[in-house]
């Protein structure tokens, strides 16, 4: 699986999602993430979390475990929570155009990561739902004059 460097564990709450993003920030500053890619990554960690905020613990609370990681030239996010089982490949891509056509909000999160990111697997572990993506990082610019 690679070594995890990062991990944050926090309550599923909204209050709780900038921490998680300030210690994301300062883990792809200190690997030398690329800054559109740090977009790309930070985006779809707060997609994923807004989603098991939202969706994972009805009527009750509950904690988000995110694990970050870099192997070679690929960045990897593992998101874990004990929420009721949900599997993001069973959604269908979203229809974008209907969806503003008829005003909804929301949908677009899985589509999203799926969008920004390069790949993502997920697996029911014991009592866990667990959702790893993927980033190939763009080479690191040399801060040199050439």
């Amino acid at each position: 699986m690679g070594k995890a460097v990062e991990r944050i564990k926090f309550r599923a709450e909204l209050g709780d999602i900038d921490r998680v993003r300030t210690v994301l920030r300062r883990a792809l500053e200190r690997w030398g993430v690329d800054e559109e890619d740090g977009f790309k990554i930070e985006l779809s960690l707060y997609e994923i979390c807004i989603n098991i905020i939202l969706y994972a613990y009805p009527g009750a609370r509950g904690h988000i475990d995110v694990r970050l990681w870099t192997e070679r030239n690929r960045f990897h996010l593992e998101v874990r929570d004990t929420g009721v089982p949900f599997d993001p490949r069973s959604l269908a891509p979203p229809d974008i155009r209907d969806n503003i056509r008829k005003g909804k909000k929301g949908g677009l999160g899985v589509y999203l990561v799926r969008t920004l990111m390069d790949g993502f697997t997920y697996k029911r572990e014991k009592d866990a739902n667990v959702l790893t993506v993927t980033k190939t990082l763009r080479p690191r610019k040399s801060s040199a004059a050439s």
